[in-house]
């Protein structure tokens, strides 16, 4: 059970690639085994019938579950920061792609990718409960997809990331997508190592996203308002969302497009682009 957010990481993340029955790699299982047999004796010739009462009656429990939620998070800082040097080091933009389920982070990824092949290579990492759906749809790109199951966990963390990039091992120069698990709430607490977190939300969504998860807008660097095509179907005010959104974070980018229709993605690819050029 993870303190910090309460979802269950019990069974382990797992790995796993399209279209690749025998690939299944346990996130933490890297090789390294831990031994634990050693015994601890206490025949020491003397009794232990000490008749001392103790009280407790100040409260541990409490501060015990802070002190845990700030080693989680720690933990899961330290190993972040070892990630962004490592895509620093080779001059990977990572990118971690954010949104609560079916807003369309795939669909804006399958349109990305094929504009930007001819600049650089692409690698994308999925992050979801449970299926390779998302992998699946990738992978007919052609790129290297891995996908990262979660379980009932609802985020990744650094070490999940960590492995995932071990496996897929992205050239210099490149870009690693990373898509996170479908929630506005959790996956904002966890940095991965990337060098930016692109917030993803669509007009079928209430226009007061921001306010009700502010936190996710706050961390992130850029927002997406994805599915425009359907703003005359839908009661949705952009400028108010926009206004909303620049509330939490008034550094915070915004680019309005339509996987379906294309609308705004030369302004995407365009920031990309430029992030692109500067490693």
């Amino acid at each position: 059970m993870c303190d910090t957010c309460g979802c269950s990481g019990d069974g382990g993340a797992v790995l796993r690639k399209p279209g690749v029955k025998d690939y299944h790699v346990h996130v933490g299982d890297d090789g390294h085994h831990h031994h634990h047999d050693h015994q601890h004796s206490h025949d020491h010739g003397h009794s232990h019938d000490h008749a001392h009462e103790h009280h407790h009656d100040h409260h541990h429990g409490e501060a015990r579950k802070v002190q845990m939620e700030q080693d989680v998070l720690l933990q899961n800082n330290m190993l972040a920061e070892r990630n962004r040097g490592w895509f620093e080091a080779r001059r990977v933009l990572a990118l971690n792609f954010l949104s609560s389920p079916g807003s369309g982070k795939t669909s804006i990824l399958e349109k990305t990718i094929p504009a930007l092949l001819e600049q650089c290579p692409v690698t994308v990492i999925e992050g979801d409960q449970q299926s390779t759906n998302d992998a699946d749809r990738i992978d007919a790109l052609g790129v290297p997809v891995i996908q990262v199951n979660t379980g009932t966990g609802c985020h990744l963390d650094a070490q999940m990331v960590q492995r995932a990039v071990r496996e897929l091992d992205p050239p210099e120069r490149s870009l690693v997508c990373i898509e996170n698990v479908g929630n506005l709430v959790c996956p904002a607490l966890f940095d991965l190592g990337e060098a930016a977190k692109v917030v993803v939300i669509s007009v079928t969504e209430g226009d007061d996203k921001p306010l009700k998860y502010p936190t996710m807008f706050h961390e992130a660097d850029i927002c997406l308002l994805n599915k425009t095509d359907l703003l005359p179907y839908v009661d949705f005010d952009v400028a108010k969302c926009r206004e909303y959104a620049m509330q939490v974070n008034h550094h915070l980018e915004w680019i309005e497009v339509s996987a379906k229709t294309g609308e705004g993605f030369d302004q995407w690819i365009a920031w990309l682009k430029t992030k692109l050029a500067a490693l």
